[in-house]
């Protein structure tokens, strides 16, 4: 929340801790014809989408650290090249990058996940206070709101990046979710993605119960709180700390990035709540009321974009 801590690379709105060569190699990364892509604004539910791709893939026997995890699923402007290049397959990349600030391909397939503006501010609040300098003043919900609908938070406003995704909802080699959905029919869920990422995985989960209760067993928030444990300076020290065989070297650079050593509020974990609704313990009446204007007027040209919560009772 500290104005500082923030530049711009390219028009979008990054937190300096990430470092400039890893976040233009994923803008220009060009997309591979076995690539699985994880695509969402942050705090969409974009580990849980990587956490259930990885159980897919690995028939429930996924990593068990963060560590690994992360470099098991790596999201490609935080790591660079050589986590992409070190990735096992199949496994997914995972990006927050806007669809206008990366190369498209319709050859790869790409999951994107959105989650309500209302219980994605909330996230993205408790979120980013592990980003911000322990020497700075206010770090309210007030002024978190502020920054949020007026787009200055890191990977910039949530409308422009949803609606820079949203013309691809229907395209052949994308799956388009909302997190309430996956929330609500957990299972529906992931056979759809299973299914998606090719038939032989939606066929063995079909055919195997004992496979698809595991891997919704390991999907759970309780589960993954318990693997996902470490926040992203953590595991990227933990990560540096490797055998030099297992070291991604494009991630060197955050052992001298001044932004990785400075000292932070605590929190910043991965996984918080998984629910649904949280909005409601935050938002005032005065929140709502700029809320609803702010959406109307991102809204304004494609006004159906806000079907995607329908039925949730948001004040719309």
């Amino acid at each position: 929340m500290d104005p500082d801590s923030y530049r711009d690379i390219d028009g979008l709105r990054m937190l300096k801790f990430f470092d400039e060569t890893n976040v233009r190699f994923a803008m220009g990364y060009e997309p591979q014809d076995d690539d699985v892509i994880i695509a969402t604004y942050p705090k969409c539910g974009t580990t849980w989408t990587q956490y259930i791709v990885s159980n897919i893939f690995t028939r429930g026997n996924p990593p068990k650290t963060t560590v690994d995890f992360m470099l098991s699923s790596p999201i490609i402007e935080l790591t660079g090249v050589d986590a992409v290049r070190k990735m096992p397959r199949p496994g997914a990349l995972m990006t927050h990058l806007p669809c206008d600030k990366c190369k498209y391909s319709t050859r790869a397939k790409y999951i994107y996940v959105t989650r309500n503006p209302y219980d994605c501010c909330v996230s993205y609040y408790h979120f980013m206070k592990y980003y911000t300098s322990s020497n700075c003043e206010d770090v309210s919900f007030d002024k978190f709101f502020d920054l949020f609908i007026s787009g200055k938070v890191l990977y910039g406003d949530y409308f422009d990046h949803l609606l820079s995704w949203y013309p691809h909802r229907d395209d052949p080699n994308v799956l388009f979710l909302t997190y309430e959905k996956l929330q609500e029919d957990t299972t529906h869920g992931v056979l759809r993605i299973a299914d998606f990422l090719g038939e032989e995985y939606g066929s063995a989960l079909r055919k195997d119960e004992a496979l698809l209760k595991k891997v919704l067993d390991s999907c759970s928030v309780q589960n993954m709180k318990t693997v996902m444990a470490d926040p992203t300076k953590v595991w990227i020290r933990k990560a540096l700390e490797l055998p030099p065989e297992r070291r991604i070297a494009s991630m060197e650079s955050y052992r001298h990035n001044p932004a990785h050593r400075e000292e932070t509020l605590r929190g910043g974990g991965l996984v918080r709540k998984g629910v649904v609704g949280d909005w409601k313990n935050h938002f005032s009446t005065e929140h709502i009321e700029r809320m609803k204007r702010w959406i109307a007027e991102k809204t304004a040209t494609n006004p159906d974009v806000t079907n995607l919560w329908e039925g949730l009772n948001l004040p719309l």
